[in-house]
Order: structure tokens, then C-alpha cells, then sequence
């Protein structure tokens, strides 16, 4: 096949690009994307063959085996199934699993995917690895969300990942795409000249225009041409033969038995399966003069097939030598021959290979083998296949004859879909599951609930709200609370909170009463929050302790709601919540935020966003943007701010999704308010406020307050700022914890030009950062009253707690009111962990806390040795040589890296 390699240097130079880039040290994936006969597969061998030492694992999609799950997974890891017991114990019970060597369940699919590319990873030592995946188009869905979860991360992997598909067939997050047209017309030339000797010059034209220059056509056509076509004393056939059709020829050439062993291939690539199958289909027929269908029949058809050059033996397998090849042995049989293959075939395999061809074998309805695709499914969910399942839980719903178990089969089918990344394909079956359930009751709020769910997490939160409302369960009630809340409408949050009141006592029956009670001003609801929170002890699941975040946010105790978010942040890293990992972490990403952990909220922000990208989340993607733009605020980085916001918005703002429309929103104010512009500011908070359900959020307004009074002062609004304390001092009024009362007593401070208040607010405060930003206002206003000696120790802290943060604007707000006051020395010295990146950051808390480079590694979806890349780049950073000093340098510098309790 090296004739496809004319004309293809552009090609290989930018394979050769990612191959050596992944030698040195900088992995990275690569898409060559074409038509059938494109010469793909030729590149793929040639790149490959280019690696020099660097190890090669290969795998290609075939059609027959696209419904099993983890089958294309199962060919390229195989040969390293060796180095396993080198991969954290999570990651490794779960390759494990999917690949059939244990018992069990998979988990997170996020889980299984950071496996793989750890195992990739083990693989690649010492030399690096190319990974080759042909026919990407048929790699079975399961295989094919791990591999690119792997693609996506391999910035510090010595491995190349090379992918080939046909057609628009999406490989998602894998951006380098080299497109494989048909050849330049130099090119082609060169090549009918290799294979028919000199042609006359339109002969070579015709040929080159009516094949587009594809290589296979070229090559196929050219050697079924008659001397005297080749030398233009006959026309051309027309038309050309194209796609299967440029082999149908030669498969209708064979003998009836070489067309039945090719038909048994194209449905079942086994060897062994294909020789058993063919001679119990031998033994059915009337023997016909001149064939045999004795024993050893089937041998002698394959070698026939192999002879033609249309087929080989590959291990224990049958693999065509080109895809289209199948295509012409399908179209060549009658439908009835490949329902009587798949059902010969189904007596000889088992498992999945059995389920999937009693499915082909099928005409019409079948419970039995709707069943057995229940069964297949069943297992491919327990590997962490969802994809997979999900493809055969439709099928199965096909086959189905009873109405309301089809739309029962419809409801998982879709539920394995979301849990596979796919929310298109969910909802689609989703949509067909409530029209086949026709009056069953209870099925239809099943349904009703998980489309609300659906809809909340990438559709419109509004729509999802009035379908979860429509519920009376405690569980659809507090789903739709959970809506509403993120639609930011007050009056829903309230009746539902009412509805739920009816339900018995319990810890989400107080905590969804008690929210929309004290909304509505009603005494009992903080004692249900406070009861509520009594019982967080005894919660075991991130949703639990995510409610429990917003009973204390709503108590007005966000520091306590940020300690819930934190253990919420825990239990999903453990328990591998599967697919809801993403949205855990917008809450944990805003937590590590409001605490002043700047460099931590980015890091997590930045996992979130990548994840949910990827889960389809569009409404998470939104939250993660919008915390990403708070964060460019406090950094003073305002083109970063201004985008991040405007994607977020994007997203938020037609999706109903007010909380997060709110927080972009606040983004933007506070860069104002960061770069000292006071009315601007103050208009775009006033317009907070004035936002109504689906473009703000009540709780954007209330932890908003304290930068909404400074900006109000600022811009010398002295009533709005006495307005605002007031409304914050209702919104407190039940908080309890000290931090709280502190940001109520610099709000004081500023609205009432309280010396004391802001005094007593330095005595109270927890929270370091917010420490700070009380100091450097008490620091200004004492240097204003000519008292610089006064003011100098509290601008120094703010100073310095702002350098640390990364917080630049109020840093350098705090460097002018020092120098003002008379301090024009050495800026303080930055914090050694400065020197580190977001994720650096938080590798280093981690080893702080003692987790070695395994745990670590199945903590942050890496892999271990992408953790000890990381470490290498860290310790000369820092000037040490271990982890033990390491350990040190985070526990003494109080960084805001100290602990994991985020993670």
C-alpha cells in the first residue's frame, strides 16, 4: 500500500510534528479525517514506522464489533495489561473491569479514562508511545470516550495519539485535524504511471478528474481497465465504479462458498467463530457440482478470499484488507442470508457477541432477545460502558413487544446516554420513553423527573423548574427547588418550600422547607435550616452536603456553607459520582473563591470546565466560565473577565440559568470596583439588584452586599449604601458564625464612617482575604485623617495578603495608600508557592497532606507520572529536593494551598 504515500510529504510533516513533540516530552493527539480510500491507514503505518524506538499500540474500529463495549480498548491495551498494578487502585480496578479481568463495577467513566492514560502513560517509559486508532468511525463508544479522555490530557505524556476516521464522524476535543484528500495531480500521475506504465496524457486526466485523485479508486480502476481503454482507444467505463462497488466485482467473482465465508466475516471477525459458523451453513446447503462443503470447507473458502486479496488472517481474526470491501460482501447477500449468518453465529458465541447477533437474526418483535441486549447492557453500565449500553438498550426497546416495558428500556437507554456524555441522544430517547408510556402514572413521573434533570443541567432551568413542580415526591419537589434556585425565582422557591412542608421530618424536607420559609420572612424556616444542619453529620452522599451548603448560605453563614461545599467536594472525588463530578466542582470552585484561595478556585474551575465540556453539561460549562471571570476581576486581568463573562452569559441568559447569569454579571462589576472605578461599579450592581428571575439571583445580591457597599460609597451614594446595609442586616439577622458578623460590621464601617465597626470586623474575621479587604479600607481611612502611623500596620497586612493572593488591583491599591502613609520600602517578600501554577498549587497541598503520587493521581484524573512531572517542575522551582520539604514549605507559609478540605 505504499503507493498512497505519493504526494503525502504535508501529511507526514505534521505527524512527524506530534511524534516528536511527544519523544521530548509534549504528548499530543492528531485527527487525519478523509474519505474511503484517502490512504489513511497508509499514513498511520508510515508515521508509525517514523517513531524510531517509541513503542506502538494500535487498535482499528471494526464495523461488526462497533455494539461491544470496550472492544477497540480491549486490542490496544492488551499488550501493557502488565504494568496495571503501577496505576493508583482506583484507576486500576477500573481499566480492570472494563476490560473483563475483574469483577465488579467500573465507576466514574471520567475514572476509567484517567486509567487509561495512565496506563498509556506506564506504557510510554522509557522511549515514548505512539498510539495508533484506525476506523475510528467503528471503535465502540465505550472505547472511544476513554481513549479521548486520554487524547485530551497529554500535555506532559510522551505519547502521540494518531486517530484516522471517515466522513464528519466528530472525535470531540481532539483539535489538530490533517484533512487526507485525494492526491495533487502530479502525485496521481506518478502513481497510474507505477501501476500501468506510460498512459497518454487525457487518459491520466479523465482518470485523475472522475476519481478525485483518490488513491484506492485510482489503483482499483486502472487494473480493470482494458489495454485499450488504458490506451485511449476506448472510452472509459461509465460511471467509474465508487465506493463498495470498486470491489463488487471481485467479490462476485468468488465461489458461492468463498461469498458465504466472507459474508460470516463481515459479521464476526473471530477466526474461530468463522470457520464453526461457515461449516454448519456448508452442512445446510444442497452440495452443488464442483464446490466443496466438506470438512474443511471453510479453510479452503478463506484461502480463497485471501488469494483474491480481499481478505486476511490477522492472530485469530479475519479482517478485510479495506473497509469498503464489507461493504460490497453486505450488499452482494440477501437480507435473509445475514439474518441466517447472525443466527448460526448466536448459536456459537456467547455473552454480548451471542445478544448482538440474536439481535441481527431477528424479524420483528422478540422478547427473549430484547432481553438478552437488557442483559449485554447491563454488563457494559457495570464496565463503565454507557455508550454502549445505551445502544443496546435501544435496540432492546426496538425489539421490545410489550408497550410499557419498551418505554421503560427507552427511560434507561436515555440514562446511560447522559451518564455516557451524550445529552442529545438522552433526551431524543427520552422524548420517545414518555410517548410509549402511555397512562402509567408512575412511570410518567419518572420520566417527568429525569427530563427536569436533563433540562437543569444543560437546557433551560426555567422549563426544568415547571416540569419538577409538577412532581409531589419529596425528591421532585427538591429537584425543583433546586431549579428554581438556579433560575433565581424567589416566589417558586417559596411554594415549593410550602409543598414540601407537608412531607415528614427529615433533613431534605427541613432543609427544602426551611429555604423557602425564610424567603418568605416566615420565623420557623432558620430553625429548620439550623435543625437541618444538625443532621449534616450524618450525611454520606456530595448532593446531601450540597444541601446542607445551602441551608448555611441561606442563614447567611457563608463560611460554614463553604466548609459543606468542601466535604461535598470530598465525598464526589471518593465515591466517583458518576458524571455529577462537574457540577460538584462549580460549587467547590466558587467555595475555594470566596475563601481567598485564588490559585485553588482556578485550578478546580479549570478541571470543572474541561469535564463538563465534555459531560455536555452546557449550564455547568456556563457556572465554571463565571467564576473563571470573578477570578480575572480580582486579578485585574479585564479582556479575561470581559470573556469569560460574555461566554458564560451566553450560555446563561437564554438557559434561564439566573444564578450563574448573576455571578458573570458580578464579575463584571467587581472589576470595576477592583480597577477603582466606583460608579461604574455601583450602576452595574444596581442593575444586579433590579435583575429579575432567569438574569440574576437573590443570593448574588446578598453575598454581593459588601462590594456593593463600597462602590455605593465610593461613588458617594451615602443613602444607596445605607439602604444596602440595611437589606443585608435582615438577610444576616439569623447568621451565626464570625465571619459573618464581621463583612455586617465593615459594611457598618463604610455605610456609617464607623472607625469602630471596622475595628470590631478585624476582631471577627476568619476569612484572610476578607481580613485584608476590611484592613486596607480602616488603613485608608485612618492615612485620610493624617494618622499614617495607625494606618501603615494594616496596609501592610492587606498589601502582602493581596501579593500572596494574586489579587494585583488591591494589591497595588494597598502599595499606594502605604507609600501615601510614609512606608516606601521593600516590597514584602512573595510567598515561595507563588512561584507555582494553579495545578502545581494544588499537587503540592495534596502531598503536603501526605497522598502519595498514586492517590494524588486518582484525586485530579491524572496519571502518575504526569503527577511526578510535576514535582520535577516544582522542586527546582522552590529550591528544595523533596516531598518532606515540600510538606514543610506548604505548613509553614499558610498558604492557600494548606489542606485539601476543597478537594
Amino acid at each position: 500500500m505504499g503507493f498512497v504515500l505519493y504526494g503525502r510529504s504535508a501529511e507526514i510533516s505534521a505527524l512527524d510534528e506530534v511524534i516528536v513533540r511527544a519523544r521530548e516530552g509534549s504528548g499530543g493527539a492528531v485527527v487525519l479525517r478523509g474519505e474511503a480510500g484517502a490512504g489513511k491507514t497508509a499514513l498511520l503505518d508510515a508515521a508509525a514506522a517514523r517513531g524510531g524506538a517509541m513503542r506502538v499500540l494500535r487498535t482499528t474500529g471494526v464495523e461488526s464489533e462497533s455494539d461491544l463495549a470496550f472492544a477497540a480498548l480491549h486490542q490496544v491495551l492488551w499488550p501493557v495489561t502488565g504494568s496495571l498494578d503501577a496505576l493508583p487502585e482506583p484507576q486500576r480496578d477500573a481499566v480492570s473491569t472494563a476490560l473483563g479481568l475483574a469483577a465488579g463495577s467500573a465507576g466514574d467513566r471520567f475514572l476509567l479514562g484517567a486509567g487509561v492514560l495512565s496506563l498509556l502513560a506506564e506504557a510510554a517509559a522509557p522511549d515514548g508511545l505512539i498510539c495508533v486508532v484506525d476506523d475510528f468511525q467503528w471503535v465502540d463508544r465505550a472505547s472511544a470516550d476513554a481513549l479521548l479522555f486520554a487524547a485530551r490530557r497529554l500535555g506532559t505524556e510522551r505519547i502521540a495519539m494518531l486517530f484516522a476516521v471517515r466522513g464528519d464522524v466528530p472525535v470531540k476535543g481532539v483539535p489538530l485535524t490533517v484533512d487526507v484528500r485525494g492526491l495533487p495531480e502530479s502525485a496521481a500521475a506518478e502513481l497510474l504511471e507505477s501501476r500501468c506504465g506510460g498512459l497518454p496524457a487525457h487518459v491520466t486526466r479523465d482518470l485523475v478528474t472522475l476519481t478525485r485523485a483518490n488513491p484506492l479508486a485510482l489503483g482499483e480502476i486502472a487494473a480493470r481497465l482494458t489495454p485499450a481503454q488504458l490506451a485511449g482507444r476506448e472510452p472509459l467505463p461509465e460511471p467509474l465504479p465508487g465506493g463498495a462497488r470498486l470491489f463488487g466485482d471481485r467479490v462476485a467473482a468468488l465461489s458461492a462458498s468463498a461469498r458465504l465465508v466472507a459474508l460470516v466475516a463481515a459479521v464476526e471477525a473471530d477466526l474461530d467463530q468463522v470457520l464453526r459458523a461457515a461449516d454448519r451453513l456448508f452442512a445446510e446447503q444442497p452440495v452443488r457440482p464442483g464446490e466443496n462443503t466438506g470438512a474443511g470447507a471453510g479453510r479452503v473458502a478463506l484461502a480463497e478470499l485471501e488469494g483474491a486479496g480481499l481478505a486476511e488472517v490477522s492472530g485469530m481474526s479475519v479482517r478485510f484488507r479495506h473497509p469498503l470491501i464489507r461493504s460490497a460482501v453486505h450488499e452482494a447477500a440477501a437480507p435473509a442470508e445475514v439474518r441466517r449468518v447472525h443466527a448460526v453465529l448466536a448459536e456459537l458465541t456467547t455473552d454480548d457477541r451471542r445478544a448482538w447477533h440474536l439481535a441481527g437474526a431477528a424479524l420483528g418483535q422478540d422478547e427473549q432477545v430484547a432481553a438478552a441486549l437488557v442483559t449485554a447492557a447491563e454488563r457494559a453500565r457495570d464496565r463503565g460502558g454507557y455508550g454502549a449500553a445505551a445502544t443496546a438498550l435501544a435496540r432492546a426497546a426496538e425489539l421490545t413487544p410489550e408497550p410499557r416495558t419498551r418505554a421503560v428500556r427507552l427511560k434507561d437507554a436515555a440514562v446511560a446516554a447522559w451518564l455516557g456524555g451524550r445529552p442529545g441522544q438522552a433526551e431524543s430517547l427520552l422524548a420517545e420513553a414518555r410517548e410509549r408510556a402511555g397512562g402509567d402514572a408512575a412511570l410518567a413521573m419518572e420520566i417527568a423527573r429525569l427530563r427536569g434533570r436533563f433540562e437543569l443541567n444543560s437546557g433551560n432551568a426555567a422549563e426544568a423548574m415547571r416540569i419538577l413542580a409538577a412532581g409531589d415526591s419529596l425528591d421532585m419537589l427538591a429537584d425543583a427547588a433546586e431549579a428554581a434556585s438556579y433560575v433565581g425565582d424567589t416566589a417558586a422557591i417559596v411554594e415549593l418550600g410550602r409543598r414540601a412542608a407537608a412531607h415528614p421530618e427529615g433533613f431534605l424536607r427541613d432543609t427544602v422547607a426551611g429555604i423557602g420559609l425564610t424567603l418568605d420572612g416566615d420565623a420557623a424556616g432558620p430553625g429548620l435550616l439550623r435543625r437541618a444542619l444538625g443532621r449534616a453529620g450524618e450525611l454520606e452522599d456530595a448532593a446531601g452536603h450540597l444541601w446542607a451548603a445551602a441551608a448555611a448560605s441561606y442563614l447567611g453563614e457563608s463560611d460554614l456553607a463553604t466548609e459543606m461545599v468542601g466535604r461535598a467536594g470530598q465525598v464526589a472525588r471518593v465515591s466517583g459520582m458518576t458524571g455529577q463530578l462537574p457540577v460538584v466542582l462549580e460549587f467547590v470552585a466558587t467555595a475555594e473563591r470566596i475563601a481567598g484561595r485564588l490559585a485553588r478556585s482556578q485550578a478546580v474551575s479549570e478541571e470543572g470546565l474541561e469535564l463538563a465540556r465534555e459531560a455536555g453539561y452546557e449550564n455547568t460549562v456556563a457556572a465554571h466560565l463565571a467564576n473563571l471571570a470573578v477570578l480575572a476581576a480580582l486579578r485585574g486581568e479585564e479582556e479575561s473577565c470581559r470573556r469569560h463573562a460574555r461566554e458564560a452569559l451566553a450560555i446563561a441568559v437564554p438557559h434561564r440559568v439566573g444564578m450563574r447569569a448573576g455571578v458573570a454579571a458580578y464579575a463584571l462589576a467587581l472589576l470595576d470596583l477592583c480597577l477603582g472605578r466606583h460608579a461604574a461599579a455601583h450602576d452595574r450592581f444596581t442593575a444586579i439588584v433590579a435583575a429579575g428571575p432567569g438574569a440574576g439571583h437573590p443570593t448574588v445580591v446578598w453575598r454581593s452586599a459588601p462590594d456593593r457597599v463600597e462602590a455605593a460609597v465610593g461613588a458617594g451614594d451615602d443613602a444607596g449604601a445605607r439602604a444596602v446595609l440595611a437589606a443585608y442586616e435582615q438577610w444576616s439577622k439569623h447568621a451565626a458564625t464570625a465571619e459573618s458578623h464581621a463583612l455586617l460590621a465593615r459594611c457598618r464601617g463604610l455605610a456609617e464612617s464607623s472607625e469602630d465597626a471596622f475595628a470590631e470586623a478585624l476582631r471577627l474575621h476568619t476569612n484572610p482575604f476578607e481580613a485584608a479587604r476590611t484592613a486596607l479600607l480602616l488603613g485608608e481611612r485612618l492615612r485620610r485623617a493624617q494618622r499614617p502611623g495607625e494606618a501603615r500596620a494594616h496596609l501592610r497586612m492587606a498589601w502582602e495578603t493581596f501579593e500572596r493572593a494574586g489579587a494585583r488591583p488591591w494589591a497595588r491599591r494597598a502599595q499606594d495608600e502605604l507609600r501615601a502613609a510614609g512606608e516606601s520600602g521593600q516590597a514584602p517578600p512573595a510567598a515561595v508557592l507563588d512561584a507555582l501554577t494553579p495545578q502545581e498549587l494544588r499537587i503540592a497541598g495534596l502531598v503536603a497532606d501526605g497522598l502519595s503520587s498514586k492517590q494524588i493521581a486518582a484525586r485530579l484524573f491524572l496519571s502518575p507520572r504526569t503527577v511526578e512531572y510535576h514535582l520535577y517542575k516544582i522542586y527546582p522551582k522552590l529550591g528544595i529536593g523533596s516531598r518532606t520539604e515540600l510538606a514543610r514549605l506548604v505548613v509553614l507559609q499558610k498558604a492557600p494551598v494548606a489542606g485539601d478540605d476543597m478537594l
